[in-house]
């Protein structure tokens, strides 16, 4: 009897395509090989596999080896080569190729301007670039910071802007565990990113956007109008927006933390509950076409427009892509009379969403997407057989948790992995936001159609907004009880890895009760528990000092061991936002917890020593005074805005090293990096080099 992998190998034989092609995108992003290379290696095998269609049937089966590698080899190279020509740094008339600093920018609104704290915020699209009298065509796209002004009514989706303003690049902060924020923007061809004053930017005749864009952005709009016009509550608005058409611009950010740490995040993200929904919706509306032969071939051609439509209505997300590209498969199988493999459907929509653009590899979306339907497609029978309800309510909720508890499976090291966290009662969350937002998705669709109807549709609206109300109270309650979130867990990839072999491993023992499977789980396991050890063993040895990169705040920690001490703002401190995204990832990923009354160790402390270095910190809030005699100093920290001179601080002080935190003023610190340089003494200025962080072992 076949082993269950072969099986499933050769059921799906997209399967086979795909991982030779995840392979190239690996080595080429990771390595950068020459595309001269891959070309030549592409060449190669395409001949090679060609020559197979020349030989004999009994001398291909002898050399199906060589076919095999030859079929290996061809989609790694393609793989390479889609990456390499879609990182926009690669594109021969990308803008940054020709860009000086001196030239006029001509651009194109992606979006419609975003309001956030301080300015507006829109991705734009570089058009051409002027150089002298002639204009030159180019690609890539920027960031545009506007300043808030009463002009920018003005700007919209599709309008085209000339301005001459030196761009800087897109920079990481450098806190260690942060984001990726660079990578993130390179991976939407995103390089540069500019601040606009009113009077810095002209308007131009408004650029011709394709009809099928233009059609597509009304309809958005109408949608959104339509939602705040009937639903009331800017917190449910900025939900139910989120729940139809996946725009997350005016959702409540201490909302969408709460949906995140209860495990129920996945209902704001449109994903395969959404377009299933739509699918469903669209099959039985269209049901009378499939009667009459005339309309027959009709009811698969107007599903499938209907899908599209939404997915690319919804934002195009990898992880919507993804549930059409299956739900087509499933729709035109049944036009054919044919029933297609689910793993075949899941590598072939994995397979082209890839080619289409291979950077969704890294996206996390596409992640849990994709583990969450393999989870539920392996789990969800199992788990549903443990219990047998008679009743048919009791049943289906019974289900509605077992697909839950399936989904979590092999999502659980991923989510760890990015997110850090495990939301406990996930169970108690799904159980109710899973079906309430379907009907509240079902509900805003039906809003929609009945928009014109104004009386009735506003008692749709009032309804949709008192249960979009209640889920956000149950969510948030839920959150609020002890022992609902396991936080700050940490692994790396290797971890990850191990993780998902053991979880493969126990899986197989328990289904097919083999041995090999056992063993598998336990070389795992013994390994991730080496691993775990390792780093925990790290983690109590480790001294250190992070100095972070928070715009505009003195922010400090000293590590000693498992605790950590801050010296900072206690702004800082009060806002949940700035903590989380600036400091926490760091302090997850060196596994430590605030030291006992830390406050009052460090408390208007300005000469530190730990281990045997020296530590100076001066702000605006210390007076410096001249020691009696010359101190060393392996590190200087300047903050915020002390009235210093470096003449005055090197006949006091030895100075080594010097770094000047995000806090200081741009002017000063330019100032007080020129005295640097002019004494020879290494300077790191934080606002623009990242956060700097120094071993005290």
């Amino acid at each position: 009897m076949p082993a269950p992998v072969i099986y499933i190998w050769k059921k799906a034989a997209f399967l086979r395509l795909l991982v030779p092609l995840i392979t190239g995108i690996l080595l080429q992003w990771y390595l950068q090989f020459n595309p001269l290379f891959w070309w030549l290696l592409f060449s190669v095998a395409a001949v090679t596999f060609l020559c197979f269609f020349f030989i004999t049937l009994f001398q291909r089966f002898r050399l199906g080896a060589v076919s095999g590698v030859a079929v290996f080899v061809l989609l790694t190279s393609l793989g390479a080569l889609l990456t390499y020509y879609k990182d926009i740094r690669n594109d021969r008339q990308w803008f940054g190729r020709f860009y000086s600093g001196k030239e006029y920018i001509a651009v194109q609104l992606l979006e419609n301007p975003v309001e956030k704290p301080n300015s507006f915020k829109a991705d734009a699209s570089v058009l051409q670039l002027q150089k002298n009298d002639s204009l030159l065509a180019v690609h890539g796209n920027i960031i545009i910071y506007f300043k808030k002004d009463s002009s920018l009514k003005n700007l919209h989706v599709g309008s085209e802007l000339l301005f001459r303003k030196h761009l800087q690049p897109i920079k990481n902060s450098g806190n260690p565990g942060a984001f990726d924020y660079r990578r993130y923007c390179l991976f939407q061809a995103i390089t540069q990113q500019v601040y606009l004053k009113p009077g810095e930017f002209v308007i131009r005749e408004s650029g011709h956007l394709r009809m099928l864009a233009r059609l597509l952005n009304r309809m958005r709009e109408k949608v959104l109008h339509i939602v705040r016009t009937h639903i009331p509550g800017e917190k449910e608005q900025g939900l139910a927006e989120a729940l139809l058409i996946g725009y997350k611009n005016d959702l409540d950010k201490t909302l969408v933390q709460s949906y995140s740490n209860t495990g129920v995040v996945h209902v704001i993200a449109i994903s395969g509950l959404h377009l299933g929904l739509i699918y469903w919706l669209l099959v039985r509306l269209l049901q009378p076409l499939r009667r009459a032969k005339q309309t027959k071939w009709l009811h698969p051609v107007l599903v499938i427009t209907g899908l599209w439509t939404f997915s690319v209505l919804a934002g195009a997300q990898p992880s919507i892509l993804r549930s059409a590209v299956m739900f087509t498969t499933i729709v035109i199988g049944n036009s054919l009379a044919k029933k297609s493999s689910i793993y075949n459907s899941l590598a072939l929509s994995a397979f082209l969403l890839l080619c289409l653009n291979p950077f969704w590899l890294w996206d996390v979306g596409f992640q849990l997407s994709y583990s969450a339907v393999l989870s539920i497609v392996l789990f969800m029978k199992p788990i549903y057989n443990w219990l047998y309800f008679k009743n048919k309510v009791f049943d289906f909720f019974w289900k509605l948790n077992a697909v839950t508890i399936a989904a979590q499976i092999l999502t659980l090291p991923i989510s760890i992995f990015h997110f850090h966290q495990f939301p406990v009662l996930f169970l108690a969350t799904n159980f109710l936001a899973v079906p309430l937002s379907s009907v509240i998705i079902l509900g805003e669709i039906f809003l929609c159609c009945i928009a014109f109807i104004h009386p009735l549709a506003m008692a749709t609206g009032q309804v949709l907004s008192w249960l979009i109300r209640f889920m956000n109270h149950y969510i948030q309650h839920i959150e609020n009880l002890p022992y609902s979130l396991w936080d700050a867990l940490q692994l790396n990839i290797l971890q990850t890895i191990l993780m998902y072999i053991f979880l493969c491993g126990s899986t197989y023992w328990l289904m097919k009760k083999h041995k090999t499977g056992l063993f598998t789980a336990a070389a795992a396991l013994l390994l991730f528990t080496t691993s775990r050890s390792f780093s925990k063993i790290n983690e109590l040895q480790q001294e250190k000092l992070i100095i972070y990169n928070v715009p505009g705040h003195q922010a400090m920690d000293i590590v000693r061991g498992n605790e950590f001490c801050f010296i900072g703002d206690s702004s800082l401190l009060e806002n949940d936002f700035a903590r989380n995204f600036h400091l926490k990832p760091a302090r997850i990923l060196y596994g430590v917890h605030e030291m006992p009354n830390s406050h009052r160790i460090l408390k208007n402390k300005k000469y530190i020593q730990l281990r045997q270095k020296h530590i100076l910190l001066l702000d605006s809030t210390i007076r410096f005074r001249v020691p009696e005699k010359k101190l060393p100093v392996e590190l200087l920290v300047l903050s915020k805005n002390p009235s210093i001179y470096f003449p005055r601080l090197t006949a006091s002080f030895t100075i080594k090293q010097v770094v000047i935190d995000a806090s200081v003023p741009f002017q000063k610190a330019a100032y007080w990096k020129k005295d640097c340089d002019s004494l020879h003494i290494p300077c790191h200025n934080v606002a623009e080099n990242g956060a700097f962080v120094m071993s005290l072992n």
